[in-house]
């Protein structure tokens, strides 16, 4: 089973590698497909989302040696903007010989009947829940729902685009080989450059 955990990864970070790590063995999934959103449809006026393609190419970069962790553009390819279920059905159409599962964190769980066709997610696709600080899950969850005990990771991608605005350093937040592309794209929406190459 392939697990698919989809975001911005504005940027990817040390958190989501490790988190998909520790649900990738609780869960037994085969591989976890990091989903790289286009257009999130709750982060429309986002104004600080770096273009698509530099998002997917750091995801690629950040995931490259992680056994059964992969960067899929796949969502690049479906009409905007992309819905978790249509998603899903689509990844069904396209790989016949495979199921998937959907990841979210419980703060998204909490918020799951806002999303478009939940039912319809229930009703075909497993959820793997993972903790996140300040969102309790009660229990017992619905047929096919699923909490994992994976540890709460204290970095957020906000925080690495506040420290490159500010010109902190980032080791530790994201993989060591894209901290220097980090650094650079996401200067470069703020009109500054403190760091080249």
């Amino acid at each position: 089973m392939i697990g698919i955990f989809g975001g911005s990864f504005n940027p990817i970070h040390v958190g989501h590698i490790q988190l998909a790590r520790q649900i990738r063995q609780a869960a037994a999934l085969d591989e976890v497909w990091f989903m790289v959103s286009p257009l999130n449809p709750f982060k429309r006026a986002a104004s600080d989302l770096l273009d698509d393609t530099k998002r997917l190419e750091l995801a690629r970069q950040a995931l490259v040696g992680e056994e059964g962790l992969v960067a899929s553009d796949y969502e690049f390819h479906l009409p905007k903007p992309s819905y978790t279920w249509s998603t899903l059905q689509q990844l069904s159409a396209d790989y016949p010989d495979r199921r998937f599962a959907l990841i979210i964190g419980a703060d998204n769980w909490l918020a799951f009947d806002r999303w478009a066709r939940p039912d319809f997610i229930l009703a075909h696709y497993p959820i793997i829940v993972y903790p996140r600080e300040g969102y309790a899950i009660t229990q017992p969850l619905p047929e096919g729902v699923r909490l994992v005990d994976t540890p709460l990771y204290p970095v957020s991608s906000t925080e690495v685009r506040r420290r490159v605005k500010a010109g902190e350093d980032i080791a530790g937040l994201v993989p060591p080989p894209i901290e220097s592309l980090v650094k650079r794209y996401y200067n470069r929406r703020n009109g500054y450059f403190p760091w080249h190459g």
